[in-house]
């Protein structure tokens, strides 16, 4: 029996790297449902413009995701200006690509502080308020890439596991508290992260209003795993069934095994250049916004369910 539809209108909802993407149309599709959104990035600037052409009910915030002073000024100034926070989208992420083997040290570390550490930073600072007051829900912004592996983004599949394995951890822990978690797993989104990837067979890349929707109808009737589109999560649960060797062809015959490793580099070089400079690191190869600017993102990977060969995010 389906759950009854909840209203959103009038909840207080922050969401990390919101300021374009995935994070800026989900900030628009639930301020149409009635809620009021915190945009949190890097790149203040850009935040408050998009929350201008939001309207009265978005506020911009800078955030840095990698620093909990700036979570908690964050989260504190949200409460201070709009009430408590009912919803924390954990949005923020970043996908350089590139050969495992060939990937810096400075690239990998800041992939995961900002993919993983940035999503546990965020529950462990938001959670608390919610437990006290014995409702709240938590999204978090995985990828289909959180369930299989695909060459040439092999940190990014990692941080994306991780993200997978951390929240079904912390349900665990928040079941019976009134406390709702959720992780979204889009396919490729057609986001400046996913910029210089192609189409796998078969498999339509999706518009960040996409994942927006799906995020707002998680909100008004809870569930834990959400695919974008929902479609892909039967066809992921099936394949997870099949031998390797087999998901690896099906994966061939989609052309999903080489969406990660096989780009355009002229498409794709403005966002790394940006993410690269963001981090103040020339060497850190791709994925996050401008500098000074938030490592927003939640755009993701590549057709969720082609195990075995690889993909990438949101």
């Amino acid at each position: 029996m389906a759950t009854q539809r909840r209203s959103i209108s009038g909840s207080v909802v922050a969401i990390t790297g919101a300021a374009r993407g995935i994070g800026r149309a989900t900030a628009q599709a639930l301020i149409q449902r009635g809620a009021r959104v915190a945009i949190g990035d890097l790149d203040l600037e850009l935040a408050r413009e998009s929350a201008a052409a939001l309207g009265d009910a978005a506020a911009a915030y800078e955030l840095d995701v990698t620093d909990r002073r700036s979570f908690q000024r964050f989260l504190e100034s949200v409460e201070g200006d709009l009430g408590p926070v009912d919803v924390l989208v954990n949005n923020a992420g970043i996908m350089p690509l590139g050969s495992f083997i060939e990937e810096e040290d400075t690239t990998a570390a800041r992939m995961i502080d900002i993919n993983l550490h940035g999503v546990m930073l965020g529950m462990k600072l938001a959670l608390p308020g919610m437990l006290k007051r014995g409702r709240g829900h938590v999204v978090n912004i995985a990828s289909g890439a959180g369930k299989s592996g695909f060459a040439g983004g092999a940190t990014y599949c990692a941080t994306k596991h991780a993200v997978v394995g951390l929240s079904e951890s912390v349900l665990a822990e928040l079941r019976g508290s009134g406390v709702e978690l959720s992780i979204i797993m889009p396919g490729v989104v057609k986001t400046e992260l996913a910029s210089g990837l192609s189409e796998a067979r078969g498999i339509k890349n999706l518009e960040p209003e996409d994942v927006a929707a799906a995020i707002a109808e998680t909100l008004e009737q809870p569930r834990f795993e959400v695919f974008v589109p929902r479609s892909v999560g039967p066809i992921t649960k099936a394949l997870s069934l099949l031998p390797r060797g087999a998901r690896q062809r099906v994966a061939q015959l989609l052309g999903a095994d080489q969406i990660l490793a096989t780009v355009d580099a002229g498409r794709r070089g403005a966002y790394e250049r940006r993410i690269s400079a963001s981090s103040g690191d020339p060497a850190a190869g791709g994925g996050d916004p401008p500098a000074g600017g938030e490592e927003h993102t939640g755009e993701d990977w590549i057709p969720a369910g082609t195990g075995g060969a690889r993909e990438t995010q949101p």
